[in-house]
Formats: structure tokens, C-alpha cells, sequence
């Protein structure tokens, strides 16, 4: 387990660095995280794919394939690897504070 500060919060993080508790998730929690994953500044199109993220998981309990992420999110696999470079799916779950997609190694 470890923990992630944000502001004075401190919020747990399994040994992966994704969230344990969605519920924990924020606007801010996401920049600290993108951060961390080298990437400076969240614009509209990443926040179009966080956003389906987190649909998706709210929906089926879990984030969605790459292949469902790209045919239905409105983003190509090349924006994709463009936004969230070195594992899309897993970056872009992380800094939705969903759980690793299945199928991520």
C-alpha cells in the first residue's frame, strides 16, 4: 500500500499507485497523478477520456478494453498513445482513479 498527498490529504494507493477508494478521486487528485505519470497538464481531450473511464467503470465495475476505449470514446489509438504515452489504458485508469483494466499486465 502506499499513499498519495494531495493538498493536506492523504489518500491510500494500492502498490501500483492506483486508488483504493474511488470515492477519494478529485479534479486535483487527477493532476497530481498525471504528474506523476510525466504528464504536465491535463487538457479537454484527456478529460474526454478519463471522463469514459470512469463511465465505464461506474457502469460494469470496470475501466474498459483499449479496444472499446477507442471505438467509443471518440479517440484514435494514436491520440491515445499521443495523451497517455507508455500503456494508455493503464495511465489513463490511474488518473481516473479506476482500478487497473483487466487485462493489464
Amino acid at each position: 500500500m502506499g499513499v498519495l498527498i494531495v493538498g493536506e490529504k492523504s489518500i491510500q494507493t494500492d502498490d501500483e499507485g492506483y486508488l483504493v477508494n474511488f470515492s477519494d478521486w478529485s479534479k486535483e487528485v487527477a493532476e497530481v497523478i498525471a504528474k506523476q505519470e510525466g504528464i504536465d497538464k491535463l487538457t479537454d481531450r484527456h478529460w474526454v477520456v478519463i471522463e469514459f473511464m470512469q463511465k465505464e467503470f461506474k457502469e460494469h465495475g470496470t475501466g474498459p478494453s483499449m479496444r472499446k476505449l477507442t471505438k467509443e470514446s471518440g479517440v484514435s489509438t494514436k491520440e491515445l498513445y499521443e495523451l497517455f504515452p507508455k500503456g494508455p489504458a493503464k495511465k489513463a485508469a490511474k488518473i481516473a482513479g479506476i482500478k487497473k483494466p483487466v487485462g493489464c499486465v
